[in-house]
């Protein structure tokens, strides 16, 4: 099951890397999880250090994340800078013996994915890629359903967003084409993830089509508009397609197979609102119904989880909802839908995949 009780027997100490917009998300739900102690927070900015220190004044902040590393006490690091900062903080997380939450997407290139993948195993530490929608429950209860044959043999699998721009980040970060690596590493790559577990039953996926474009005339590498066809190995097609041309956050899911269908909707003025609609129904082959939702969803609420599901994990070792394998596949789906939008072109996955 995606959700699960979380009971642990004494508490994990956390280092947070990064107080920025989303960083703050993450220091709010360690403070809050019981189980999670945050001994430890890192940011850049004196600004930000002062922040973090008035939020949290039990806490110790670093302006050097190299000195939270240093803290034997701290046992895992939840790492949350922008993209291109990833392999290099996180592998010397890694080394200095921590277990590692990292935002995704894990890293920008196949390379850096697989060097941080093999410093886990040799360091024998626990690594995490934050996909926090696989805890979701109402994402997650879709892919309970699947999994328990309500919608037969998945055959097709939709994922959309329809958003207004992403914001700037610090320094622009955001929107500078050689800190991001691409757009589809952003925030696609949530929605690749999902369909890729969503069809995990027809085999993984083998290539992908995609297009895009933008329409910010100063910035077209950055594209405001993505589609993308995946198919895979034994039948199924999924469409990965967002746009940030629009307004509020708004997500969709629809899953059909041999016998019904899912249709499970998502919105929120932004998308960190506490205070979204959603529903999920579903058709199970005889009649439409409309499927509950037991608890309150949002990625705010997954963050929670997934600081729920490390503690678990670090007490009891549960299981990992996306472990850096997972995490690893997911980049590389986005950097070949790149190289299609660049190409025109349909891409294997087989180049990036492999090792």
């Amino acid at each position: 099951m995606t959700q699960q009780a979380y009971n642990s027997t004494k508490n994990i100490r956390f280092g947070l890397i990064g107080f920025g917009a989303w960083g703050k998300h993450h220091a709010d739900a360690i403070h809050k999880t019981d189980g999670a102690e945050l001994v430890g927070i890192s940011a850049r900015s004196g600004s930000s250090c002062k922040d973090a220190r008035d939020t949290y004044p039990d806490t110790t902040v670093y302006s050097n994340y190299e000195d939270l590393l240093a803290d034997d006490s701290i046992e895992i690091v939840d790492i949350v800078v922008p993209s291109y900062l990833h392999h290099e903080i996180a592998s010397k997380a890694l080394k200095a013996g921590k277990h590692l939450l990292l935002e995704k997407p894990m890293a920008i290139s196949m390379s850096e994915c697989d060097d941080l993948i093999n410093i886990a195993k040799e360091n024998k530490r626990i690594f995490a890629v934050g996909h926090e929608l696989r805890l979701s429950s109402l994402w997650g209860k879709v892919k309970d359903l699947i999994e328990e044959g309500y919608i037969g043999d998945p055959q097709y699998a939709l994922v959309e967003l329809s958003r207004n721009p992403y914001r700037l980040g610090a320094d622009g970060w955001r929107y500078d084409i050689s800190r991001v690596g691409n757009w589809i590493l952003e925030e696609p790559i949530h929605f690749f993830d999902l369909a890729r577990w969503y069809l995990a039953q027809s085999g993984e996926p083998v290539s992908v089509y995609a297009s895009a474009n933008s329409r910010q005339p100063d910035h077209p590498e950055l594209q405001d508009n993505f589609s993308a066809i995946l198919k895979f190995d034994k039948g199924a097609y999924a469409v990965v397609t967002q746009t940030l041309s629009a307004f509020e956050h708004h997500q969709t899911v629809k899953v059909t197979g041999t016998k019904g269908a899912l249709w499970a909707s998502w919105s929120g003025a932004m998308d960190r609102t506490r205070h979204p609609t959603f529903s999920l129904r579903g058709f199970n082959g005889e009649n439409v119904e409309e499927i509950p939702i037991e608890k309150m969803t949002g990625e705010l609420y997954e963050l929670e989880d997934q600081i729920a599901m490390l503690v678990e994990v670090l007490n009891n070792n549960g299981s990992l909802a996306c472990p850096a394998e997972e995490g690893r596949w997911s980049v590389a789906m986005c950097l070949a839908a790149q190289r299609s939008v660049e190409t025109g072109l349909p891409v294997s996955f087989q180049d990036f995949v492999k090792r």
